[in-house]
Order: structure tokens, then sequence, then C-alpha cells
């Protein structure tokens, strides 16, 4: 009897808050998110909209929630989680200092990657700090090769602030919930 254990190529932060910046080749947004990897939700608030979202994958619904008129719209997520992290099928392709080796201080050294979700046939280059596996960037990209999602991750906080964040408001409680839209809700980008 063999047992196989899936060891993470490098573990990044399971809970956290942080901002960052999504550019596709339509958009560019700031946004502030909440990430439980436990739990396996998200929280987005994006600069600039008037509503914001949840992921939640265990229940399977995406939350479009609006206070300002305590409107809320439940859509299916058929997506699974995509966590913040590098896949463990993931392929190591060099190790490099962004800023300055030459003088102390003044580089970061870092770690990228690429490979291919498997279920869509996307590929992926993700950065991330050689120490302690922060995600600095990621980019996905079409099947022919095309960008089209850029994120690059700041001002990350290791833990939540406020573990409420992933509950969503009492007037989503009544809400149907939608079918999926297209393809569903596979990152950050989709939810604008």
């Amino acid at each position: 009897m063999k047992i196989l254990f899936l060891i993470p190529v490098c573990l990044s932060l399971i809970l956290s808050s942080s901002a960052q910046s999504v550019l596709s080749l339509s958009l560019q947004v700031f946004e502030k998110f909440s990430y439980d990897a436990y739990g396996q939700n998200i929280r987005v608030l994006a600069a600039g909209k008037e509503g914001n979202h949840l992921l939640s994958s265990p229940q399977g619904v995406s939350y479009e929630i609006h206070y300002h008129n305590q409107t809320c719209i439940k859509t299916a997520l058929k997506e699974p989680f995509r966590h913040i992290g590098v896949p463990h099928d993931a392929h190591f392709l060099n190790q490099m200092v962004l800023g300055s080796s030459s003088i102390p201080g003044q580089g970061l050294l870092v770690n990228n990657w690429n490979g291919t979700v498997e279920e869509t046939k996307e590929s992926y280059l993700l950065t991330f700090t050689a120490f302690g596996c922060v995600p600095l960037y990621t980019l996905d990209f079409t099947q022919k090769g095309e960008l089209t999602i850029m994120t690059s991750f700041f001002d990350l906080v290791e833990g939540i602030e406020d573990p409420n964040v992933f509950i969503p408001p009492s007037f989503c409680d009544s809400v149907e919930v939608l079918p999926a839209k297209g393809d569903g809700a596979r990152s950050f980008i989709s939810l604008l």
C-alpha cells in the first residue's frame, strides 16, 4: 500500500488582509481583500465600486453586496476555490533579485513559477518571495498565450482583522441563488 502526500511547493498566507492591483486588457482596479484559506472564503472591496463581493466556496455562492440600498445578488460558483499559493504541480523557473543585490537591503529574493490549470488549459506565471512565500504578482494567460490578467499584491498583513467580513449580511438570507454566469467566478477580476 502506497501513501502519497501532496506537499505544497511553498505555503503562502493562510489568513490575510491585503490590497492588490488587478490589470486586464480592459480594466485596472485597486482592491482590498480578505482571504481565508481554511474556510475557503474571499472578500473583495473594489475601489470606485458600489458593491463588494464575498466568494464562499463551501456554500458554492458568490455574493454581490450593496450596503447603500441593502440589496444582494447571489450567484452559484462553478469553479473550485483557488488558493493564493504555488500549486504542487507548478514548475520552478528561476530565482532572482528584484532591485539590487549589490547594495545591502536594496533587493528582494524571489522565486518564479509557471504551470497550466488542468481544467481550463490556461497557463500562469507566479512570483513569490523566496522567504515566507509571500505573493507578489500573478499573470494569467489564455490557451493561446495571451495575457488576460495581471495581479499585483501589496500591503499584505497576516491574519484577519475582522472575521465577520466572511459572514454575508442578513438582507442576503432570503435572496435566491442565480445560476452561474459563463465560466463562473475564477478570480478576483471576474467579480468586477
